[in-house]
């Protein structure tokens, strides 16, 4: 992630953001949207403030999890087409300009972070990068998912190869040109939702969630996502040694060190995350 430095995001908690809320609790990087009357369409400046967030939980050891949450009553419009053509108004947001233009889908898969999105309202056309890129998305049913672009004679071009990562070809597509709106429940049939809950449990789930991803070794988490990530740009006849190398990297962990003398102990291990 080169957007921005370490020694950039180490100054997080004297930034202020003006679309965004950003909390630190129990290893977790908690980030909402919080544009509201603009229904959390996403400006440049909220982009930018995702992205500075995100790259602080990248670089961040204690840093375990990211969560999404949003409020409002549409939990995310898409892209801010008006901020898009140069008219945002002016923010008291202090964050600084990224080294490049920040493209959603990578950023969001380069922090090599579990990350879980808290969805119960509306999410529509750009909004669904933020949940193709999550590993959960904990939803109630108001989290209906909408793709209008083609009625606006536009086309989802990044969230059709998101979504092609998570459906079948034929149900993205059909999505994608009918621009349809589908339920929580439908979703859910898919995969794409993993977890569809009551609106009185979602903070219980990702709490569970969490909870679970804590007991095993944040380090390992970390390699495996970046693993994942970067096998992309590797060649098949070169991914099993990658693999090999990336295994033996992991095994010299302050964590693997930890996890294996707990084994040996028969102890509940201490995670350090690194």
């Amino acid at each position: 992630m080169n957007l921005y430095t370490l020694q950039q995001v180490q100054d997080l908690p004297i930034h202020t953001f003006a679309h965004i809320k950003v909390a630190i609790e129990l290893h977790t990087l908690i980030i909402t949207l919080a544009r509201p009357k603009a229904k959390n369409a996403m400006s440049p400046t909220m982009i930018r403030e995702y992205a500075f967030a995100l790259a602080y939980a990248h670089y961040t050891p204690d840093i375990w999890a990211v969560v999404f949450r949003a409020e409002g009553d549409v939990w995310c419009a898409g892209m801010d087409l008006k901020a898009m053509k140069g008219q945002e108004e002016p923010t008291d947001s202090t964050i600084p300009l990224p080294a490049h233009e920040v493209v959603i889908a990578e950023l969001l898969r380069q922090v090599h972070k579990p990350i879980i999105a808290e969805v119960d309202a509306p999410v529509y056309a750009g909004g669904l990068l933020l949940l193709g890129s999550a590993h959960y998305i904990v939803a109630t049913g108001q989290a209906r998912l909408g793709l209008p672009e083609v009625k606006r004679g536009l086309y989802p071009f990044q969230v059709m190869s998101m979504l092609l990562q998570h459906l079948p070809a034929r149900t993205v597509l059909d999505w994608c040109m009918r621009g349809r709106t589908v339920s929580a429940e439908e979703a859910h049939r898919w995969g794409l939702i993993t977890h569809l809950v009551g609106k009185e449990d979602i903070y219980k789930t990702t709490a569970t969630l969490l909870e679970e991803l804590f007991e095993n070794s944040p380090a390992a988490i970390r390699i495996g996502l970046q693993s994942y990530d970067e096998m992309r740009n590797i060649a098949d006849s070169d991914r099993q040694a990658y693999l090999k190398a990336l295994f033996e990297q992991t095994a010299q962990t302050a964590d693997a060190q930890e996890g294996m003398q707990a084994f040996i102990e028969k102890r509940k291990p201490i995670w350090k995350g690194v």
